[in-house]
């Protein structure tokens, strides 16, 4: 029988309570069981930390390594930056004989592949942060006043917009192959449902989001 130690990650309290982030931690994590795992399987455990991806010094995590190298399972994740954002720790865990890793979203993926995503997601990162010290230092050249709170609130705000351009593209390869096929809006969001992904939030698609997120990737172009 194949077994499973199971772990899940939310950056804050607030996410970690309310669910958000877990619930589609937990949806692909199940699509991958029903959908690709041999068959029978057994989840032996469990664990979930609250904290951030560039904090290694995790407990449950620890937990959850442990567990997995003294029974020979596979540690199951949701997503790579789940586990961890530090190429070096993803890279240390790969080359660990007795830790067997599995990533649900990337269910093909070896461990070369997974190497090469956690290497290409780092650098992603690092560019968006440089990208978002450039707009606030372009904002501040044109004379836009960026102190005190305004600073922060712009900074949230271009974040926020570097967040949502970057799950639109997560999804442009469902969505936009759609469209061109002459699919309407609500059954480009149907699919999106029927297919299992979620929006930001994990909830289901409307016919509005699909069209906002589409407006979001013909801008890029």
């Amino acid at each position: 029988m194949k077994r499973y130690v199971t772990y899940r990650r939310v950056s804050t309290d607030g996410q970690g309570k309310s669910g958000l982030g877990l619930d589609a931690q937990d949806r692909d994590i199940r699509l991958y069981l029903e959908g690709y795992s041999d068959q029978p399987f057994e989840i032996i455990g469990a664990f979930t930390d609250v904290a951030s991806g560039a904090n290694d010094q995790r407990p449950e995590m620890t937990k959850a390594l442990d567990m997995a190298r003294k029974h020979g399972a596979e540690l199951l994740v949701a997503k790579l930056d789940r586990l961890s954002r530090k190429v070096s720790f993803i890279a240390g865990l790969l080359d660990d004989r007795k830790v067997n890793l599995r990533v649900a979203s990337m269910p093909h993926a070896d461990k070369f592949q997974l190497h090469i995503y956690a290497a290409l997601a780092e650098q992603e990162r690092e560019f968006i942060s440089i990208r978002t010290k450039a707009a606030l230092k372009e904002a501040k050249e044109r004379g836009v006043n960026l102190g005190g709170m305004r600073d922060k609130t712009m900074k949230r705000n271009v974040v926020t917009q570097e967040k949502a351009l970057e799950r639109a593209q997560r999804v442009s390869g469902i969505i936009m192959p759609l469209r061109e096929a002459g699919k309407s809006l609500r059954e480009v969001a149907a699919e999106l449902n029927k297919a299992g992904v979620g929006t930001a939030r994990g909830g289901d698609w409307q016919a509005s989001q699909v069209k906002r997120t589409i407006e979001r990737l013909e801008s890029q172009i």
